[in-house]
């Protein structure tokens, strides 16, 4: 079996290309591409920045003109992807070792426009979801995905790609934090109501903050914000009486002046009576009056010093990405090796099927002619069973190991040459069926069971910061 994965992302391909591709239900264009001869498990990721095809094939370049046709005719409407460029300028192509590390950084958040957010992991597991659901997943993309969320789990804990934040919003939560040791008893005030403002009171709240208070010019504005994450709205006049009580004040407005004035911040400060306040100056040009860092208690960030920090953190998260390479690396070898070793297991037992049936038909032949009893019966299974076994004990484990050392080796083909196994007016052939049967139902079983204790189908609680 081999896995070949196409897609396009952020880097490939524009958006208005990108959201031509992102079907909101893709469960039946997926059923359909299963169905298919040349597709034999397949799954989806659509995000916002990315559309990733996985699947896994044993005709690999059938396979790649099938996925082509997926993305032109089943994922989009035809219409809306009349005018798009073709799938080959704005896509990639990766197979098999080259598909997994891709599948592996993409989870660890390594292949991110925004390195170690954690979002796309969430996104991963409501892709695996959907394809076990459509029963598109079977054991190869199952283990695939659920060692995706073992790598990515092993990169957020044994790195700190996540623990700097590179926006300049959540780093002022973060210098916060530092200057507080508990923000859940402290008060904040937000002066303003757009996008910065809301991504800073997202964050605050992500630290446990839940007293807010939100001013805004338009006041409607403030209550619409102020509604959607349960914080108090204020018209513009109230914000001197809210200043005084306020232990974080995030500023974000447009205008000439300073809306937080050196004599207005002041009397505040004088009214704290040595209680510090933390500025977050998140406006340009400036909402907080420079004269203002001057003094006492007051620890003022603007946008320099806050993208300052922004840069040097985006810098450490990208010397930890490197560390996170190395574990993507460990984890794609050792699938490596448990997919080789798996291309051995469909002629294993075939084998071993073929030989069962052999068995069983000449002890039933056996037992026509002989008046044996039961417990004799048994006996003479029991017997034969043995000998079967030590017979093919030295080929299969011959196999096993030529498999795992050398990939697809040629012993594979001469084994299926000796026992005919592609034969069905052979020996034993009556076995096939029902050995088919038995590695769909392994295929359906393996795609719902996870490995290891984790779980893939849990929601994932982070959201992109």
């Amino acid at each position: 079996m081999k896995i070949l994965l196409i897609g396009m992302n952020h880097r490939t391909a524009p958006v208005e290309v990108r959201e031509r591709y992102a079907a909101q239900d893709p469960g039946p264009a997926l059923r359909k591409l299963v169905a298919s001869d040349e597709i034999g498990e397949a799954v989806l990721v659509s995000t916002c920045n990315r559309v990733d095809l996985v699947v896994a094939t044993t005709r690999v370049e059938d396979a790649v003109l099938r996925v082509h046709r997926f993305f032109r005719q089943d994922l989009a409407d035809a219409d809306a992807v009349a005018d798009s460029p073709s799938i080959d300028e704005v896509s990639y192509e990766h197979r098999d070792r080259e598909a997994v590390c891709h599948v592996f950084r993409v989870a660890s958040s390594l292949d991110s426009m925004v390195v170690g957010e954690p979002q796309i992991l969430g996104q991963m597991k409501d892709a695996y979801r959907l394809a076990v659901e459509n029963r598109c997943c079977g054991p190869v993309l199952a283990r695939l995905f659920q060692r995706a969320f073992a790598t990515a789990k092993r990169v957020k804990n044994e790195t700190r790609i996540a623990q700097r934040p590179v926006s300049v919003a959540r780093v002022g939560v973060e210098l916060a934090g530092q200057i507080f040791e508990d923000l859940a008893d402290k008060r904040a005030l937000l002066l303003g109501a757009g996008e910065m403002i809301e991504l800073a009171l997202f964050a605050l709240q992500r630290e446990g903050l839940r007293d807010v208070h939100v001013v805004n010019r338009t006041f409607a504005n403030a209550e619409e914000l102020a509604e959607r994450f349960a914080a108090t709205p204020h018209p513009l006049d109230e914000l001197e009486t809210l200043l005084p009580e306020s232990d974080v004040v995030l500023a974000c407005v447009g205008g000439e002046r300073p809306p937080l004035h050196y004599a207005l911040v002041k009397r505040a400060l004088d009214e704290r009576r040595s209680r510090p306040a933390f500025f977050i100056d998140l406006g340009v040009p400036r909402n907080v009056d420079a004269r203002v860092e001057g003094l006492d208690n007051a620890y003022v960030y603007d946008m320099d010093d806050l993208q300052s920090v922004a840069d040097a953190n985006a810098g450490e998260r990208r010397r930890e990405s490197d560390r996170g390479e190395h574990i993507v690396v460990e984890e794609q070898v050792a699938f490596d090796a448990w997919l080789t070793g798996l291309r051995a297991v469909p002629t294993i037992r075939h084998v071993r099927a073929r030989a069962e049936q052999i068995r069983d038909g000449e002890v039933a032949r056996l037992a026509g002619r002989l008046d044996l009893a039961p417990s004799q019966l048994e006996g003479v299974h029991q017997l034969t069973r043995a000998i079967v076994n030590k017979i093919l004990h030295a080929p299969v484990a011959h196999l096993r190991n030529e498999t795992e050392e050398n990939g697809d080796a040629p012993v594979l083909e001469v084994v299926r040459a000796i026992f005919a196994l592609d034969d069905e007016g052979a020996p034993g052939a009556e076995a096939d069926a029902a050995l088919r049967a038995e590695m769909e139902r392994n295929r359906l079983r393996h795609a719902r069971i996870p490995e290891d204790g984790f779980d893939p189908t849990e929601p994932d609680d982070e959201a992109d910061e």
